[in-house]
């Protein structure tokens, strides 16, 4: 189990396309251990396999978000599809671990319900609204390339792309003076 290093925006490989896993390994399992070590270490309310690099159709959320119980076991998402979506659309703000400290507001739908499978290979249907709805959306447009900068205007576009060429020179600067 480890922390893994986050790939942040404009890393191209945040829009690479993501592989269906067609069994369940060790390798799989190792894999979801760490990405729960990562979002943990980072204080996320989920993360996806590309967000380290990583390529399998795989995203964790926090078992707090996914079931409001304060010591839920996380829920691992495998090969996961968004199945419906409803309940009219709403406007909150969102966060992501690819976008160290930029928090903007994203309409998305209300509710949503995903099937996938977990890591004993068995299938599953998940669902939810508010948070859970959208941290649902939000970790599976990860797998298919769909970043939160394409969910806003080109006003709040700037600004994020801004923040993080400042976010990549205090990282570059950091890591000379090491």
């Amino acid at each position: 189990m480890a922390v893994l290093d986050i790939v942040t925006y404009p890393d191209p490989r945040l829009r690479e396309p993501t592989t269906e896993v067609t069994e369940v390994t060790d390798d799989v399992r190792e894999l979801v251990r760490d990405l729960i070590d990562t979002m943990y270490a980072l204080n996320g309310a989920g993360i996806a396999a590309i967000q380290v690099g990583r390529f399998e159709r795989i995203f964790i959320i926090d078992g707090r978000v996914a079931t409001d119980k304060e010591d839920a076991e996380p829920v691992v998402f495998i090969n996961p599809e968004v199945v419906e979506t409803g309940n009219g659309t709403v406007v909150a703000e969102e966060g992501c671990l690819s976008f160290p400290n930029v928090f903007v507001d994203v309409k998305r739908p209300r509710w949503a319900k995903v099937r996938a499978m977990n890591v004993e290979g068995e299938t599953f249907e998940w669902e939810g609204d508010g948070l859970l709805g959208r941290a649902l959306q939000h970790e599976h447009d990860h797998l298919t390339g769909k970043l939160m900068i394409d969910l806003v205007g080109m006003v709040k576009k700037e600004m994020i792309k801004r923040k993080m060429k400042r976010f990549h020179g205090t990282q570059a600067r950091e890591a000379a003076s090491q």
